[in-house]
């Protein structure tokens, strides 16, 4: 238990470091857009897959209600330039300029996202690892980058995974491990993820879901 902890303190002093550096040098993608207009876009462009409010209704598709701002700015562009690729995201991101997705992410960023529920069988391991960590694989508690409560940080920055659907974090997690996104900062996710076994990350999707 002393090593696990001594580890999460670690990793936690680290993440705060990277923070602070990263709020010096500022974050890329500046959150300036505006809401109103973003809820214009949205209504036309992306209610099919996240909803009006932002929660989505299939939980293969991620909810951006309460989503920090500069992160979904962020998402969206890295599916603009072909850093991240997605079927039905890539084509729609490309049509989007820079103030339109500024525009979006504000609007989305302003609504409130919906608590769910994660299943009872895998939400007390999942609670042990994003709380505490694997210490013997070396995994880090979640909630260093992510918060307690899965607000995440927006000036590090860390998402916010609070109520996010277990499937879609599953989904992430896995093409984390796999390689196949490589947006994280400093390979972080990668590293995490490549750790986890399946039983770990459906666990811990499924506190992610029921976080509030």
């Amino acid at each position: 238990m002393k090593s696990g902890l001594f580890m999460n303190l670690t990793v936690v002093r680290g993440m705060l470091a990277a923070g602070f550096m990263l709020t010096l040098m500022g974050n890329a993608a500046t959150a300036a857009g505006d809401a109103q207009a973003g809820m214009s876009k949205a209504s036309s462009v992306c209610i099919a897959c996240h909803s009006m409010d932002g929660n989505s209704v299939n939980p293969e598709w991620p909810s951006l209600a309460g989503q920090h701002e500069s992160y979904i700015i962020k998402q969206i562009k890295a599916f603009k330039a072909g850093q991240r690729s997605n079927a039905l995201m890539s084509p729609i991101a490309m049509t989007l300029t820079d103030k339109e997705i500024e525009d979006v992410a504000a609007y989305y960023s302003s609504q409130k996202i919906k608590g769910q529920e994660g299943a009872k069988s895998k939400v007390e391991l999942g609670q042990q690892i994003y709380r505490g960590g694997v210490a013997n694989n070396k995994i880090p508690a979640c909630l260093a980058c992510h918060g307690p409560d899965g607000r995440g940080n927006p000036a590090a920055p860390f998402p916010s995974i609070r109520s996010q659907h277990a499937t879609q974090v599953v989904t992430q997690l896995q093409a984390y491990r796999k390689g196949e996104r490589k947006t994280d900062q400093n390979e972080m996710m990668r590293s995490i993820a490549a750790k986890m076994t399946d039983a770990q990350i459906d666990a811990v999707a499924q506190y992610i879901q029921g976080l509030r």
